[in-house]
């Protein structure tokens, strides 16, 4: 980590924040949707995208909760440009109806950024009947990205401007179960630990992202994936694990803002550094290596066949 604002080669530290990284950068005439953008980073890195010009689709569970964040948004930036659209990434149909209603509004889209996620919850099953984290913190990603690849590979060749796929993981990757991701005992509740689980998912963030920019470089699209730890900020998505309250009262110093939080995934959303780069992981605004299982591409295929069985891939066309 680039702790203590030592800067990485990137220019930028653990300490640099999200608007610090994005200082200068144009986003105007770039649409992007960011997932779980009500609360945590996601409003922050909603903020500060449609500070650089960026038209920002606000795709949160909690509706009310949105609209509340942009009214704050506009009231700082009243030139912004947000949209609030309803999306719980547990549920297929959910993310099916959310990409089927962008389809129909004819919006181009940039940049998508697979931000929300659920942490160290109990053993929960989705309405799929899949278990929670997974559902929620991947399953519901894939899904959404497949069904939206058609309108970025669009809205690219149109613009003829990069467009990129952004998502965010974290470093409790190195802590799934230790073959990775348990495909056949994803709903076993005997086997569950809400930690590891929550590890499997944030794996499978970066295994997903490392696959999907294979199969773009292969398809010759000026479409990125990249994956990303955003750091250790004291948030609410560790409200289901009380240890993690305790000790995020405890390391409140040590911890980043969310203003530093947010600011790998506005750097690898918006920065020029970033361009024509695909498949990479990153931590404070600089390239990082995750672990030997992150990089396996053989499970990472796997997990990207998996992942289609669940999701139905009658229902994802040719994406």
């Amino acid at each position: 980590m680039w702790i203590f604002g030592l800067k990485g080669p990137s220019g930028y530290s653990a300490r640099s924040t999200a608007e610090e990284v994005t200082q200068g950068i144009d986003g105007t005439g770039f649409t992007a949707i960011v997932t779980g953008a009500s609360s945590g980073i996601g409003v922050e890195t909603t903020r500060v995208l449609a500070l650089r010009g960026v038209h920002v689709i606000m795709a949160v569970r909690n509706v009310d909760a949105g609209r509340s964040v942009k009214e704050a948004i506009l009231e700082e930036l009243p030139s912004a440009k947000i949209d609030v659209m309803e999306l719980d990434l547990s549920s297929m149909a959910s993310v099916r109806k959310f990409a089927l209603d962008y389809q129909s509004s004819a919006l181009p889209l940039n940049l998508l950024i697979n931000n929300a996620g659920v942490m160290a919850c109990p053993f929960t099953l989705s309405q799929d009947n899949i278990e929670l984290q997974f559902a929620t913190n991947h399953i519901g990603h894939f899904l959404l990205t497949n069904l939206l690849l058609e309108t970025m590979k669009k809205t690219s060749q149109e613009s003829n401007a990069e467009g990129r796929i952004v998502n965010v993981s974290s470093v409790s990757h190195r802590s799934a179960y230790r073959e990775g991701i348990h495909f056949e005992k994803i709903n076993n509740e005997s086997e569950y630990n809400a930690m590891q689980a929550y590890g499997q998912t944030k794996l499978a963030n970066i295994l997903h992202a490392n696959e999907l920019a294979r199969r773009l470089k292969e398809e010759g699209v000026q479409i990125t994936a990249n994956s990303l730890h955003p750091g250790g900020i004291a948030t609410n998505i560790a409200r289901h694990h009380s240890i993690f309250n305790v000790l995020s009262n405890l390391a409140k110093f040590f911890l980043k803002s969310v203003a530093q939080g947010a600011a790998t995934t506005c750097y690898v959303a918006l920065h020029p550094q970033v361009k024509g780069i695909s498949g990479e992981y990153f931590m404070d605004s600089n390239k990082a290596q995750a672990s030997s299982l992150a990089r396996d591409a053989e499970l990472g295929k796997k997990l990207w066949d998996f992942s289609i069985s669940l999701t139905d891939p009658k229902q994802l066309g040719s994406a």
